[in-house]
C-alpha cells in the first residue's frame, strides 16, 4: 500500500521526493520526475539576496506549471530576517518553504549560508523562528550532521527547528567537509527519526530503487530525497514505488532512455527556448546515455553539436543504433 506523508498542512501522495539541485532540477527535470511518481520536487537554490532585491533572474527560478504542484520553494542566506522577508516575497508561488543550511560548495558558505549555519546554531534558531513567523506555508530546513566530521550538531539542530515551528526536517549525513566523498551514514538519520515528533526526511546515495527502500526500512524515515540518483535516471521513483508496493524494478530500455531524452529536449524548448535547450541537454544527456556502449564517444559528439537537427539525429543513432 502506497503511504501518504503529511508535513505541516500539506499531504503528499508519496514518500518520494526530488532534491533540489543548483543548475540541474529546473522545470523540465521537475516535469520529468513527476510524469514517473515523484510526489514532491524543489526550485533550485534561490539566493534571498537576489529576491529581496527584486531581482528577476531569482525569480525566475520560482517558474512552475501546474503539472509541478505541490512545489518546495528552497531559498538560501545568512541573516534571519532576510530569509524570512524572501519567505514572504515568495508565499504566493508554491506550497512549501525549505531553508538550505546545508549546501556545501564555497560561493554559498563563503556568504555564511548553507552549511556554514551549523556553525552557528543559535543562528539556526532565530531563522527558523523568523520564517515561522513570516509564513503560514510548511517551512521545512535541510542540513547536513555538521561542519567536520566528529563535530556532530544534527541532534541539536533537529531539536531547535522542531521547537521553533519547523514542520519537517531533511538529513544528508555528511559533514560539510566531506563535501559528496565518502559515505552518508544513514544511522543518523535513523538517530534525527527517533528523537524528533516532525518528520525526516532522508538524502544521500540513493541512487537505485533498492537504496530507497533500504533507507526506508534501516532508518524509519518519514520520506526520501533523491539527488543525483535521479540525474538521467527518473526511473528510480518509478522503480521505487514498484519495490514498496512489492514488486520488483524494471530497468529503462535503450528505446525508454532516447524517449525521456526527446522530452526533456521538447520541456526545455518549450519553457527556456532552443539555444538554451540545446545548452543544457549536453549535460543531460551524458547522464541519460550512462552505462550504454559508446557512451563516452557519444558524450563527446553532443558537447560539439550546435544544431537541434543533428542533436536529435545523434541521440537516435545512439539510442538505437
Amino acid at each position: 500500500m502506497q503511504k501518504t506523508v503529511a508535513i505541516g498542512s500539506l499531504t503528499l501522495k508519496n514518500r518520494l521526493f526530488l532534491a533540489p539541485m543548483a543548475g540541474i532540477t529546473n522545470l523540465p527535470m521537475r516535469l520529468i520526475a513527476r510524469r514517473e511518481g515523484a510526489s514532491l520536487t524543489f526550485t533550485e537554490m534561490v539566493s534571498v539576496n537576489g529576491l529581496t532585491r527584486e531581482g528577476r533572474k531569482s525569480f525566475d527560478l520560482l517558474k512552475t506549471t501546474q503539472e509541478d504542484r505541490p512545489i518546495g520553494m528552497q531559498l538560501f542566506g545568512d541573516e534571519p530576517e532576510m530569509v524570512a522577508e524572501a519567505a514572504r516575497l515568495v508565499e504566493g508561488y508554491g506550497e512549501l518553504v525549505d531553508i538550505n543550511m546545508g549546501c556545501p560548495v564555497r560561493k554559498v558558505v563563503g556568504t555564511g549560508a548553507g552549511s556554514a549555519l551549523l556553525k552557528d546554531p543559535p543562528r539556526i534558531a532565530a531563522m527558523v523562528a523568523a520564517v515561522r513567523k513570516a509564513t503560514t506555508l510548511p517551512l521545512t530546513i535541510k542540513i547536513r550532521t555538521g561542519w567536520v566530521c566528529g563535530d556532530d550538531v544534527f541532534l541539536e539542530v533537529g531539536r531547535i527547528a522542531q521547537e521553533e515551528g519547523a514542520d519537517a526536517i531533511t538529513l544528508h549525513p555528511r559533514s560539510r567537509a566531506m563535501m559528496f566523498d565518502g559515505h552518508a551514514d544513514w544511522s543518523k538519520i535513523g538517530e534525527l527519526k527517533s528523537l524528533l515528533k516532525i518528520p525526516v526526511i532522508g538524502s544521500g546515495d540513493l541512487f537505485t530503487a533498492q537504496d530507497v527502500a533500504a533507507m526506508l526500512e534501516q532508518t524509519g524515515c518519514d520520506a526520501v530525497m533523491v539527488a543525483r540518483g535521479a540525474m538521467g535516471n527518473p526511473w528510480i521513483f518509478r522503480d521505487s514505488l514498484a519495490m514498496l508496493a512489492g514488486g520488483e524494478p524494471v530497468p529503462p530500455t535503450a528505446s525508454e532512455r532516447h524517449q525521456a531524452a526527446l522530452e526533456h529536449l521538447a520541456l526545455f524548448e518549450e519553457h527556456e527556448g532552443e539555444r538554451l535547450a540545446l545548452m543544457e541537454m549536453r549535460k543531460h544527456l551524458a547522464w541519460y546515455s550512462k552505462g550504454l556502449p559508446g557512451a563516452a564517444q557519444f558524450r563527446a559528439a553532443v558537447n560539439r553539436i550546435e544544431d537541434r537537427s543533428q542533436l536529435v539525429e545523434a541521440m537516435e543513432s545512439f539510442f538505437h543504433g
